[in-house]
């Protein structure tokens, strides 16, 4: 038998399952292995019209959470007609190894004033600046709508850097530090988002947090990673398994 844990106006409720070792589910083994060290609640099923009805700020923290954990990121611009900027960006994803590409998304840029946008387009070049666990509530509030002529590094008390006459500040105490220069801007029409593209050209990691294979350990640095718009998580290495290959596949059955 199986207690089942349900949520039921706020109150926790139980509910005891009978659950036969030969019931099968569609891509699971059976029952057993589906209930196997987890805490099973009550599934809910959100269709499409009822995310189109919420409200929009429910809306708004529903769809950013769905995708889970996103990496925590500072990005650094600079242009002679605004000064240095700041940015805070969840949407960081690697896009190539070779050549080392990065990208992020932009949101519209027609109705409001994007000046991480305008500075990569003017100055060619961004940096991708990792967030620890003492950067976060600092971090966060770079999403204020400074005016132009505000640099979010002052306003939030983030010191800046320039490194390697790289043309764009990185945060100087961020542990890991990324420079790129952009490369491609790709139109997402069906939402009038853009995704910037940047080629890697340096960086900079504590000596000791990379291995002798290429593997960052970001638990270590205190890195930290975005859930929704403004929920953060800490990172902690839970497991290591071999690349993947069909002759050397586990037996899950045990």
């Amino acid at each position: 038998m199986l207690v089942r844990n349900i949520w039921l106006k706020g109150v926790l409720k139980l509910r005891v399952l009978n659950v036969p070792d030969s019931a099968q589910l569609v891509g699971i083994k059976s029952q057993k292995d589906k209930f196997r060290g987890l805490k099973i609640r009550e599934m809910m099923h959100i269709s499409k019209d009822k995310i189109q009805n919420a409200t929009h700020k429910y809306r708004l923290n529903l769809i950013n959470s769905i995708s889970g954990i996103k990496p925590a990121n500072l990005i650094g611009t600079c242009a002679q007609s605004s000064g240095n900027n700041l940015a805070i960006i969840s949407s960081v994803v690697h896009i190539g190894s070779n050549p080392p590409l990065l990208g992020f998304i932009m949101r519209p840029t027609q109705e409001v004033r994007r000046d991480t946008y305008a500075n990569i387009m003017e100055n060619g070049c961004f940096t991708i600046n990792h967030i620890h666990e003492n950067l976060i509530e600092r971090g966060h509030y770079t999403s204020v709508k400074f005016p132009s002529e505000v640099s979010e590094f002052d306003a939030c008390n983030i010191e800046h850097e320039f490194l390697n006459d790289f043309p764009a500040p990185f945060v100087k105490e961020s542990l890991l530090k990324i420079s790129l220069r952009h490369v491609e801007t790709v139109d997402i029409k069906y939402n009038q988002t853009l995704m910037i593209i940047g080629e890697v050209q340096d960086i900079y990691v504590p000596e000791g947090n990379l291995d002798d294979r290429g593997y960052l350990n970001l638990g270590e640095m205190g890195n930290v990673g975005i859930g929704g718009l403004n929920i953060y998580y800490s990172i902690k290495k839970i497991a290591e398994h071999p690349y993947a290959r069909l002759s050397e596949l586990p037996c899950f059955d045990q």
